[in-house]
């Protein structure tokens, strides 16, 4: 089957970074090849025509969700995702292709659901996995204690199951190696300093303080064909 078949093809296609994966030419989309993350003075200028395709990594499609949310473009905008790494985790957590012909199929015919959309505390949006390496401190999942002294390991994502908004994972120890998972709508957390890695990319500096919350609006990420 065509990548044209089905939905009328049109809209701004983002090719990010110099790993993202060739894609065949479709009549409609505009293409543009961009770096990585793109920041506001390239993203900005294609909001208008109400669909995007990012191509590349969860960071670069974390990129755009933000400007989407700055521009208050989050209703009113679909977002399709080819992934650049086969490890994507929005892919894993949406259930999207990573093979980059199947992945055009589904962003340009897919239906457009909404999905959580996470921020943080430091002005970043979080669409995959967020994670802290070995910790001490205090943290919380709304009101539920989710770490009160060390944990080997934190992991953040989106609720998939149709929650207030993100799931917590922690791992505490050698012996209890199995996560303590909780669910709720913000993760807030006190600390030693240490550095969190959001989409696969780490906060640039230490911090002694973090939080992770859900956005009052989705992203209306296009998933599957019906």
């Amino acid at each position: 089957m065509s990548v044209t078949e089905g939905r009328d093809v049109r809209g701004q296609v983002l090719v990010c970074g110099a790993s993202a994966p060739e894609l065949p030419e479709v009549d409609g989309l505009t293409v543009h090849r961009v770096g990585e993350r793109p920041g506001k003075d390239v993203v900005d200028p294609l909001l208008e025509d109400g669909q995007l395709i990012v191509v590349g990594t969860d960071a670069d499609l974390a990129a755009v969700a933000l400007r989407l949310l700055r521009k208050e473009k989050l209703a009113t905008t679909r977002v399709g995702f080819v992934p650049a790494d086969p490890a994507s985790e929005v892919a894993a957590l949406w259930g999207l292709p990573t093979d980059p012909a199947r992945a055009l199929k589904v962003a340009l015919h897919g239906d457009a659901d909404p999905v959580p959309l996470i921020r943080d505390d430091n002005g970043g949006v979080l669409v995959g996995r967020g994670t802290f390496g070995a910790i001490r401190g205090v943290a919380y999942c709304d009101d539920d204690v989710a770490l009160r002294g060390t944990a080997r390991s934190i992991e953040v994502t989106p609720d998939t199951e149709g929650g207030a908004g993100l799931v917590v994972r922690v791992v505490k120890g050698l012996v209890f190696k199995r996560p303590m998972t909780l669910a709720g709508r913000a993760f807030q957390l006190g600390c030693v300093p240490t550095r969190p890695t959001s989409d696969g990319v780490p906060f640039p500096r230490a911090i002694t303080r973090w939080t992770w919350y859900r956005h009052t609006e989705d992203l209306r990420l296009v998933r599957g064909l019906g």
